[in-house]
């Protein structure tokens, strides 16, 4: 039987992530990388005087992609160590150079700078998906920016907002994340080529004493890898603290999709925001009627296992002894690869939510018409004292109404009465008609519409004019 059916396959891997991200944590992009280093080493060395021929390093380039993964395995069941299998199978393709392979390096040379350059290239992917999110919730805030809507504190009824000023808060939450991605990216560093405890001891060696050539070893590698700068010092590996800075900026991600995912469940369930439901999409096994917000709750899910993820760098950081030990690689192998494709899977499904959110505006305006007589209620009272009416007096009556007319709307389930109360009270001397000149929602939504604008033009469009060529990012929801 095959094995898709007998053994265990990631749900994470198979359902979820975009096919480049899982491409960067595949296995031919990890050797294939190690293979780049080992060339970026053996060109540096020779250009620092040893005698390393061009015919060597030519081999080792023409044979970047062709790995014999079977002899490697082969290998590794033999010497127990994935490297030296690795380095085994390099040199069985052209056996000219293998004596120049991994030349001085240890393991974390291959391993550890692999890790860093894959880190760095997936933030790339994770940062361009963030940009077209923003895309995305920037056009959503300025199609709906003058929408009023209820706007709740402690989902309670509160001051009414715009739809598309609430769609500006995910869109801030997701800016932060963004130019954490940008900062850490900016700083992330490669290793280089720091030998068995970070001294570069085995380098001194070659190089007979030179500290100079040492130290341009690093340089010489980094640029051939992309870098500007090597860490300046390291043990054996570079400093776990790294992947706990790259999975904080992860789990960030994380916690704005969830806050936003909340949010979109919640407004589904008062029926004035939907995700995307396809024509032939089953929202329930048992209630065929039901519209189950399935995106959004997967992104939630996907959400809370990140941001515990973050606690695997953690605790690997601090649990390093001195310059290096060995139980940070099950953990980080685990814990960096499926960071990063739980981040993409959640931005794959922030891509095509606010790619196709579906707003219902008659339902948002009989919301909003439901509790905008308590929210007039101030300005009814100071309408009827500048009539001559006592504010005290006026303040104490429409309490009285309005609890009378809350009463009635949670015990009978009936409409609102609260215009009606006042209007037959003489004490306002207001008539429905002029009651009504209060219950424009326009009036009570502040400065909604214009911080809208303002922080779609200020804030999000000179990132989406720097980034121009990297829009137009879409997710297709597979499962």
């Amino acid at each position: 039987m095959d094995d898709r059916y007998t053994s265990y396959i990631s749900p994470l891997s198979q359902r979820y992530p975009s096919k480049e991200m899982k491409y960067l944590f595949s296995s031919e992009k990890k050797f294939t990388t190690w293979r780049k280093l080992w060339v970026a080493l053996a060109e540096s060395e020779k250009e620092l005087g040893l005698d390393i021929t061009d015919r060597q390093i030519k081999q080792l380039k023409e044979n970047i992609y062709n790995i014999d993964y079977q002899a490697a395995a082969e290998r590794e069941k033999l010497v127990r160590h994935d490297v030296m299998s690795h380095v085994y199978a390099y040199g069985l393709r052209r056996p000219d150079a293998k004596g120049i392979i991994h030349l001085g390096a240890t393991s974390c040379y291959v391993g550890d700078n692999t890790d860093l350059i894959i880190m760095r290239e997936a933030l790339e992917l994770i940062r361009k998906k963030l940009i077209n999110v923003l895309k995305n919730l920037a056009d959503f805030a300025l199609e709906y920016a003058d929408m009023p809507t209820l706007a709740y504190t402690h989902f309670q009824a509160a001051q009414p907002t715009t739809v598309g000023k609430r769609a500006t808060l995910w869109a801030q939450d997701l800016l932060f994340d963004l130019q954490d991605v940008e900062y850490v990216m900016d700083n992330l560093r490669l290793l280089g080529c720091k030998g068995t405890t970070g001294t570069q001891a085995s380098f001194m060696e070659l190089f007979d004493g030179d500290e100079e050539k040492c130290e341009q070893l690093d340089r010489l590698i980094a640029r051939k890898m992309g870098f500007e700068k090597c860490y300046a010092v390291s043990g054996q590996t570079y400093s776990r603290k790294i992947d706990f800075k790259v999975l904080s900026v992860l789990s960030g991600i994380a916690q704005s999709a969830h806050k936003f995912s909340n949010d979109v469940r919640l407004l589904q369930h008062l029926k004035e925001v939907e995700e995307p439901f396809e024509k032939n999409q089953i929202g329930s096994s048992a209630m065929a009627y039901k519209r189950n917000p399935m995106r959004s709750e997967r992104m939630a899910a996907l959400a809370n296992f990140l941001i515990s993820d973050l606690n695997n760098a953690a605790l690997t950081s601090a649990t390093q002894w001195f310059e290096r030990t060995l139980d940070d690689s099950a953990n980080k192998r685990l814990s960096i690869s499926e960071g990063f494709l739980t981040a993409d899977s959640i931005l794959e499904l922030y891509l095509n939510i606010t790619d196709g959110m579906v707003v219902y505006p008659k339902v948002i305006e009989k919301h909003l018409l439901a509790e905008l007589p308590f929210m007039a209620s101030e300005n009814i009272m100071m309408d009827a004292v500048k009539a001559g009416g006592d504010r005290q007096e006026l303040h104490e009556k429409i309490r009285v109404h309005s609890m009378a007319a809350g009463r009635r709307v949670k015990n009978d389930g009936a409409e609102n009465d609260l215009l009606e109360r006042i209007a037959a009270d003489d004490s306002f001397g207001l008539d429905k008609d002029r009651l009504k000149e209060h219950m424009d929602p326009a009036t009570f939504i502040g400065r909604a519409p214009g911080q809208t604008r303002k922080f779609v033009a200020e804030y999000i469009q000179p990132i989406l004019d720097k980034h121009r060529d990297e829009l137009g990012i879409k997710a297709d929801i597979t499962v």
